[in-house]
C-alpha cells in the first residue's frame, strides 16, 4: 500500500466509523487522555437541503448538518431573510477561569500542535507535523510560557503519516504511528516515554492487515501498567507497557472504547447505547426512543428524534425529455425526507431530558457531556461558533468566524476537558473542567 492509499483509506475507514466517539464523563479520569487534535474545516453553505442517492434508494435531510452554514439573507420571494441571533458574550467574559491565550509558536518560531492537558497548568504539544522537519514532543507552561521538550518522536518507515492518538497517563505518555518495512506487511507501532522526559522505545507493533476492512487503531489509552487501544471497525485489545504482543480483551471483540474500562458496539445510529466494563463485567443501557438518533457517553445520550415519510418525485430527463439514469440505474422515484422533531440531551436512564439548540453540531463530541458547539447567526448572515452549556443554559462565542472563502474551522474538542483552537496570532486552550 503506497501513502497515497494509505491516506485514502485512513478517510474513507473513518468516514465509515462515523463521527468521533461519545464524550467521557468523569474530569479526574480524562486529565490526561486525549487523542491528537484534528482542526475541521467545514465550508460555510446556504443550502435549504441536500439530497443523497445510494444504491437507488434517495434521501432528502431537510435540516442541516454538523457544519451548519449561514441562513440566505433574502428569502426566494426577495423579503428579507431572519434577523441574526442574539450573539452571546466572548468565552473570556463568561468563563474566564477556563480560557487560557498563548502565542500560536513556541518562543524559538517553531509551529505546534496541542495534544492533551497533562495537569491543570501544563500542555502537552508536538511539534514537527505541519513543516515536514523532527518530530517533537513539549510540556508547555500555561503560566509561564515556558516549553520544555520532552523528546524526540522516531521518524516513521514507510509513511508519511504524522504521530497519532496521542495519550498520557501516570507519568507515560503513548502514541502510535503507521511503520511499513520492506517486504513485511505494515503495522501500526506503539511508542512510549517518560512524561518526564527521555528516550521513546517501542511497545507492540499492530498488524493492521486490511485497513480498508478493519482500519487502523484509535482509543489509545494508558491505564496502570498496559496500553489498550481498539481497532477503528471494532475490537479492543490489551498491551504491557513493558511490551509483548497484543491480547484480545474478553468480551469485547467487537467493542470501541468510550472511557477505558467502559468499552461499547456501535449499533447503528445508538452509538453506544450499550456498555460493557471490560474489567467488572458490569453493562449499562441507556434508553433510546423508537425514532431517535443518539450518541451516548457514561452519564448522559444527546442526539435527535426525527420523522420520516417517502415522498414521490420526478425522475430526472435531459432537453429531449429522455430519462437521465443514475450510474448504471434508473433513478429512484421516491425520497425520503426527514424532518428533526426535537434536539435533546439527557440521562442514560432517561431523566433529566433538556431541549439542544437547533444547530448545536450533531455527532460531535460534547466536552465533559456538557459543552456543545452551536453554530449562531450572526450580523450579515455571517456563521458565528458558540459553546452551549447544558447544565447552565449559558453560550460563549468561541470567537471563531468564516474565512474570506466562506470556510471555517471547528475546533475538535474531543472527548475531555480540552479544546484548542487558533484566531490570529493566540492559540486558545480552554480547560472545561475549569467552568463550575
Amino acid at each position: 500500500m503506497t501513502d497515497l492509499e494509505e491516506k485514502l483509506s485512513r478517510v474513507l475507514s473513518g468516514a465509515a466509523h462515523g463521527a468521533p466517539r461519545a464524550p467521557a464523563g468523569m474530569v479526574a479520569t480524562v486529565k490526561t487522555r486525549h487523542r491528537r487534535r484534528r482542526a475541521r474545516t467545514a465550508a460555510v453553505r446556504a443550502a435549504a437541503a441536500v439530497v443523497l442517492v445510494a444504491g437507488g434508494v434517495g434521501a432528502v435531510v431537510s435540516a442541516l448538518g454538523a457544519s451548519a452554514g449561514p441562513y440566505p439573507v433574502v428569502s426566494a420571494t426577495g423579503e428579507a431573510g431572519p434577523r441574526a441571533d442574539g450573539i452571546p458574550p466572548p468565552i473570556g467574559t463568561v468563563w474566564p477561569r477556563a480560557v487560557h491565550k498563548i502565542p500560536v509558536k513556541l518562543p524559538d518560531g517553531r509551529a505546534y500542535h496541542p495534544q492533551l492537558l497533562l495537569d491543570d497548568r501544563t500542555l502537552l504539544v508536538m511539534t514537527g507535523v505541519s513543516d515536514g522537519a523532527r518530530q517533537f514532543l513539549w510540556s508547555y507552561d500555561l503560566g509561564t510560557g515556558k516549553p520544555t521538550r520532552i523528546a524526540e518522536i522516531p521518524a516513521t518507515k514507510g509513511s508519511a503519516i504524522f504521530p497519532d492518538d496521542v495519550a498520557a497517563d501516570g507519568g507515560h505518555i503513548v502514541w502510535w504511528a503507521s511503520h511499513k518495512e520492506a517486504g513485511r506487511p505494515r503495522v501500526a507501532r506503539i511508542w512510549t516515554v517518560p512524561a518526564a522526559g527521555g528516550r521513546p522505545r517501542v511497545v507492540t507493533d499492530v498488524p493492521l492487515g486490511n485497513v480498508m476492512k478493519q482500519g487502523h487503531i484509535d482509543g489509545l489509552t494508558v491505564t496502570g501498567q498496559d496500553v489498550v487501544f481498539a481497532y477503528e471497525k471494532g475490537g479492543v485489545y490489551r498491551v504491557p507497557l513493558s511490551g509483548g504482543s497484543p491480547r484480545p480483551v474478553k468480551g469485547a471483540e467487537r467493542h470501541h472504547i468510550l472511557r477505558w474500562p467502559w468499552v461499547g458496539v456501535h449499533h447503528g445510529k445508538a452509538i453506544f447505547r450499550e456498555l460493557l466494563n471490560a474489567e467488572t463485567g458490569e453493562r449499562r443501557d441507556a434508553v433510546v426512543k423508537a425514532g431517535e438518533e443518539v450518541r451516548c457517553g457514561l452519564e448522559r445520550c444527546a442526539g435527535v428524534a426525527v420523522r420520516y415519510r417517502t415522498v414521490k418525485v420526478e425522475r430526472p430527463r435531459d432537453r429531449s425529455g429522455k430519462e437521465i439514469r443514475c450510474g448504471r440505474r434508473r433513478c429512484p422515484d421516491t425520497v425520503q425526507s426527514q424532518t428533526i422533531l426535537r434536539r435533546f440531551v439527557r440521562d442514560r436512564d432517561g431523566s433529566r431530558e433538556r431541549e439542544l439548540p437547533r444547530t448545536f453540531q450533531l455527532g460531535d463530541d460534547a466536552g465533559l457531556e456538557r459543552f456543545f458547539k452551536v453554530t449562531l447567526r450572526g450580523p450579515g448572515n455571517r456563521a458565528v461558533l458558540t459553546l452551549y452549556d447544558a447544565d447552565t443554559g449559558r453560550s460563549a462565542d468561541l470567537g471563531i468566524r468564516p474565512d474570506t472563502e466562506g470556510n471555517m474551522t471547528i475546533p475538535d474538542g474531543g472527548l475531555d476537558r480540552l479544546m484548542t483552537y487558533p484566531i490570529k496570532n493566540e492559540m486558545y486552550v480552554l480547560d472545561l473542567a475549569a467552568i463550575t
